[in-house]
């Protein structure tokens, strides 16, 4: 009977971790305005890059512009999500917001390298490059890893 208890106890403990709510640190920028999102991502670069005041103007510039995208396509998604006007998408529609999303990668990645140096853009793409397999990889483990 104990084991029983104990078991149920334990179910219960981890359904409760499972209910947590946001994780990461996508939800902080939810509230930020185009503005502040764009004055933050351009402080990390600084940091990270070592950029200087003109690099850092231009930068803001692209990072405000791209800011102001993502909240306008935030906004009417959740402005599609409460009317409930919001369908299942079809493969064709998939495949053209994937294109389009891919486009504007390389064309930030473009303006990027024009404003970076050499070294700046490469430092950049490692970034960038770990960034992206950390999310690649939520929920499977490596080969020959277990656990923590």
């Amino acid at each position: 009977m104990k084991k029983v208890i104990l078991l149920v106890m334990l179910m219960t403990g981890f359904s409760i971790m499972a209910q947590k709510g946001e994780r990461g640190h996508r939800g902080d920028f939810k509230n930020l305005s185009a503005e502040q999102m764009a004055t933050l991502q351009t402080k990390k670069m600084t940091l990270d890059l070592d950029l200087t005041s003109a690099q850092q103007s231009k930068i803001q510039a692209l990072n405000l512009e791209n800011a102001k995208k993502r909240k306008a396509k935030m906004e009417a998604r959740k402005d599609q999500e409460a009317n409930g006007e919001r369908p299942a998408q079809t493969s064709e529609e998939r495949f053209t917001m994937k294109n389009e999303r891919l486009d504007a990668a390389i064309a930030h990645k473009a303006e990027l390298k024009k404003i970076l140096s050499e070294e700046q853009f490469e430092k950049w793409e490692m970034h960038r490059n770990k960034r992206g397999h950390h999310y690649k990889g939520k929920g499977k483990r490596p080969k020959g890893k277990k656990g923590r």
